[in-house]
């Protein structure tokens, strides 16, 4: 895992094109249209994009199509995963000890009602 790639996904302009791609394959100006961002500026994210690996652009004709590439989503993935078990324990003993507090309330509750 290259730290390019946190910083390539750190732009929020960039996250929004990602999220615009994330529905398939687009012409530059369907991802002006969807991210609400100008045309030279969709342009110049998705170069870094592309360069970085995230994007892919298939010429079909006079058109350009762009298009998310699965790999560096995989890396992601795979390097998140190693972390996936620090946050799924908290939550763990975070719904424990949710369940143990409406427990409690459910009993008070109970015992106010046979009153």
């Amino acid at each position: 895992m290259h730290a390019d790639v946190f910083q390539t996904l750190a732009d929020p302009t960039r996250r929004r094109i990602v999220e615009v791609l994330l529905a398939g394959e687009k012409q530059v100006g369907d991802v002006v249209e969807k991210a609400g961002i100008h045309q030279s500026g969709v342009s110049r994210h998705l170069r870094i994009l592309t360069e970085a690996g995230f994007v892919s652009m298939r010429p079909d004709g006079p058109r350009r199509l762009y298009a998310l590439r699965p790999e560096p989503f995989r890396e992601l993935d795979a390097w998140v995963a190693g972390y996936r078990s620090l946050w799924e324990a908290r939550l763990d003993r975070f719904g424990a000890a949710l369940e143990k507090k409406q427990r409690a309330a459910r009993a008070a509750a109970e015992r106010k009602s046979e009153k």
